[in-house]
């Protein structure tokens, strides 16, 4: 018996990085992995690996979060976890932030997670609990000056997860909602941002793994294994918290432009 048999999941943002290895991990734990994510083709070839469901969502729209998450319960007869894992990177100043990259990254960041944590209470409720996930990053515990947008929305889902946390615990819900910070992870996300550093025209920020050597790329696997932990009735007491897996990059030196920094954004 894997440690999520029998649990029904929503991982938004699958098609890729995180949430693939998550959509992996949890399959071979036994959950039937609801794969979502707006590229439909890499999505649908998660879901034939690990032997899932894939259901285009974009998850900036309410509407498209309520109709799936009917079909998943209509289909499944229960949701027990959601993974809120999309999200995406505009490179900005807070001096050079544009209007439409800012309102990308804040509606596919922190709308799509509002909308999730909506739709998934009542249909966690009626299946007796269940465990929301929501990925942040150190880039809200921290300063990264290239990613300005970014950073405003990881607080925004921090912040917003702990009164997730809060109400479903006063309210005896038996839901749990925890937040997850990663640092650099090598994914494809991760891996673009030099180009699009260099496309902005902004000084160089250094290679990763310079100075102490220690603040390397993680693996994607790396941070599947935590969300396995809070997703499983292992963390049954746990709810409200930030986890930071960063191999200490949020507490050494961070991204600096002088060729000694290690950290970049997760996701």
């Amino acid at each position: 018996m894997g440690r999520l048999a029998g649990k029904v999941a929503i991982i938004t943002g699958a098609a890729k990085g995180l949430g693939e290895a998550d959509a992996k991990l949890f399959a071979a734990q036994g959950a039937k992995v609801i794969v979502t994510d707006v590229d439909v083709a890499a999505g649908e070839q998660v879901a034939v690996r690990i032997g899932g469901q894939f259901h285009r969502l974009d998850v900036r729209h309410e509407a498209e979060w309520e109709a799936l998450i009917a079909r998943v319960v209509a289909e499944h007869g229960r949701l027990d976890i959601l993974v809120n894992n999309a999200g995406v990177v505009e490179i900005g100043t807070p001096e050079s932030v544009s209007e439409a990259g800012y309102r990308f990254v804040m509606a596919v960041s922190v709308d799509g997670t509002v909308w999730g944590c909506k739709h998934a209470i009542p249909a966690m409720r009626a299946s007796g609990g269940g465990s929301i996930i929501n990925m942040a990053s150190i880039a809200s515990l921290q300063g990264e000056p290239y990613v300005a947008a970014y950073c405003a929305a990881k607080g925004a889902i921090e912040a917003y997860t702990r009164a997730v946390a809060v109400y479903c615990a006063q309210g005896q819900m038996n839901i749990r909602c925890n937040s997850v910070h990663p640092s650099g992870i090598d994914t494809p996300m991760v891996r673009s941002m030099p180009d699009k550093v260099a496309q902005a025209d902004l000084p160089t920020l250094g290679e990763q793994g310079q100075g102490a050597g220690l603040n390397r790329l993680g693996e994607p696997e790396d941070i599947a294994h935590m969300l396995l932990y809070l997703a499983s009735d292992e963390s049954r007491f746990v709810s409200g918290q930030a986890f930071v897996i960063d191999n200490t990059a949020s507490i050494t030196e961070g991204i600096v432009p002088n060729g000694s920094g290690k950290s970049a954004s997760g996701g």
